[in-house]
């Protein structure tokens, strides 16, 4: 389907629902696979292995896929947001918890709003927005207050692969912002196809420079790493990713990007229920906040509206 027509709610609440959801997984899946699976390595296999799954579904939907303008398109945003910004996670994963990932993560909705010019007027002057991305930042916070006070020692030392997630996290939103743009004749999943299988190329090429390729212990690679690569083609990728891509193309990228809030909640209910883990008193907080986010951030959607359709009739007259 074409980003150009009107989408039902309900294809707009289910993709919430995959990036949401799905992509609070993903961090405990990447960081089970990468143990015994090199960066470079895993991220050509899930990326290669996904665009050419959603290339073939897309042929068989007949969507048209030779458009060389949105394929340059996609190229450079699939580098930027998957090989710099899911490539630093990978990397990340090596040296820090997911749970600590999913913090750095947490401040990408600030970058959207940053870089996001086109929208500065709409943002900027949106309190609900503005709210909604602090209560966030203040929320994932408190969701990982003891564990951030308990080890600062360990963080200290990994402190370049922070700085990696940084560099990551800009890839990434300057990758959205331009797919965004520059890619809206095109469906939604033939740019997430594209994107996908180009970044998986990159990923195996350095595998290749780096000669990880090589040296992998290909033969002692345990079978839950490679269930974890295939949740994470199939279920992070294929759904999650394409749920993304669809929504930045018809929603304000700072109110999409309210994702990275939930997440890491997602990672925390799953230790709770999975790991039989216990709310501590920061946590429950921390969840309040980040729902109350969440809450003003999809609350300055219909102010925007509203403000829209006055300055249209304000301009009739």
């Amino acid at each position: 389907m074409s980003p150009k027509k009107e989408h039902s709610v309900l294809m707009v609440w289910l993709a919430y629902a995959a990036v949401y959801i799905i992509w609070g997984s993903t961090y405990f899946f990447i960081e089970m696979a990468v143990k015994h699976i090199a960066p470079m390595i895993l991220g050509g296999i899930r990326f290669f292995a996904a665009g050419t799954l959603m290339l073939l579904w897309v042929v068989s939907q007949k969507e048209k896929i030779w458009n060389l303008k949105a394929i340059f398109a996609s190229v450079v945003s699939g580098f930027l947001m998957l090989f710099l910004g899911n490539g630093a996670v990978i990397i990340a994963e090596q040296h820090l918890a997911s749970s600590f990932v999913a913090i750095f993560v947490a401040s990408s909705p600030i970058w959207f709003l940053v870089l996001d010019r086109p929208r500065w007027t709409e943002n900027f002057r949106n309190k609900y927005i503005l709210m909604g991305v602090v209560m966030g930042i203040i929320g994932v916070l408190c969701l990982f207050f003891e564990k951030l006070g308990g080890t600062g020692n360990a963080l200290s030392g990994s402190l370049w692969a922070m700085l990696i997630l940084i560099v990551g996290n800009i890839g990434w939103t300057l990758g959205s912002l331009y797919s965004k743009y520059t890619s809206s004749t095109v469906a939604a999943s033939v740019i997430s196809a594209w994107q996908m299988l180009s970044a998986g190329l990159v990923f195996l090429v350095f595998s290749l420079l780096d000669k990880s390729m090589f040296t992998m212990q290909w033969q002692q690679v345990p079978l839950k790493s490679w269930l974890a690569v295939g949740y994470l083609i199939f279920f992070g990728s294929i759904i999650g990713y394409s749920a993304y891509v669809f929504l930045i193309s018809v929603r304000n990228a700072t109110q999409v990007s309210s994702y990275a809030y939930v997440n890491p909640v997602v990672a925390v209910m799953l230790g709770v229920f999975i790991n039989k883990e216990h709310l501590t008193f920061w946590q429950l907080i921390g969840l309040g906040i980040i729902l109350c986010s969440v809450f003003f951030i999809n609350k300055a959607r219909s102010v925007n509206k509203k403000y829209a359709g006055e300055l249209k009739k304000s301009e009739e007259q």
